[in-house]
């Protein structure tokens, strides 16, 4: 009977080891990376958004792994990406900085390629990705500003390009409209460049003919003008 005993503690004892090597031999796996914060708001409505330009925020990738459950901070060791860096950028240290020059909402995100083994991360599959969402508040008169009047940008057309100003301070990409602030009086010169693919089709509120490339607008109040693009 005692050795009975002693058999059934040995495959015990023998079944432990088994697990913990099997256990130490699984890499440790990454399921899911978040940001923070989760949201961040930029500027007021009553400050041009040129006036935000600079303004930043340090983020933090937060990566939750199995095999053993824990959260690392991996900050350093993901690639950041900016949706739309016209308005906001974002550096390899998960710094995002507004560039002033336009406003609206981008997402930001933090990728690991999780195929690879490098900087402490290892875990198997493809892509690991978590978002934040960095907003800029854009300037309008019913805000408050009694600063110089606001030229916003649209853009409409199944194409796609781009418009800036000159003096310069308004650079947008389609789809995402832009607002920049210009002094009093005057002459701001908008020029339109279709992406490859596309073509420049014609302005709505502009100063100069409809077809016209470049658009002139005097600044004397708010101006909207819509491009189009086909």
């Amino acid at each position: 009977m005692k050795g009975k005993w002693w058999s059934v503690v040995a495959l015990v004892f023998i079944a432990s080891i088994f697990l913990s090597l099997s256990s130490c031999g699984r890499s440790q796996e990454l399921v899911g990376i978040s940001i923070q914060p989760t949201s961040e708001t930029f500027g007021a409505s009553n400050i041009p958004v040129s006036g935000d330009a600079g303004l930043h925020l340090q983020l933090r990738a937060l990566g939750t792994y199995i095999h053993p459950p824990v959260t690392k901070d991996i900050t350093s060791k993901v690639m950041w990406t900016s949706n739309t860096p016209q308005m906001v950028t974002v550096n390899s240290a998960g710094v995002i900085t507004v560039t002033g020059a336009t406003c609206g909402a981008t997402l930001i995100s933090a990728t690991v390629t999780t195929n690879s083994s490098s900087g402490g991360i290892s875990s198997s599959g493809a892509l690991v990705t978590g978002f934040m969402t960095a907003n800029v508040v854009c300037f309008t008169a019913s805000g408050g500003g009694a600063g110089s009047p606001a030229l916003t940008v649209t853009f409409a057309g199944n194409g796609s390009g781009t418009v800036t100003s000159s003096p310069t301070g308004l650079s947008c990409s389609s789809p995402n409209a832009c607002l920049a602030q210009f002094a009093s009086g005057s002459l701001v010169t908008l020029t339109a460049a279709p992406n490859a693919g596309s073509l420049f089709g014609s302005w709505v509120g502009c100063d100069t003919p409809s077809t016209a490339n470049p658009c002139d607008v005097t600044m004397t109040t708010n101006r909207t003008v819509t491009v189009t693009f086909n």
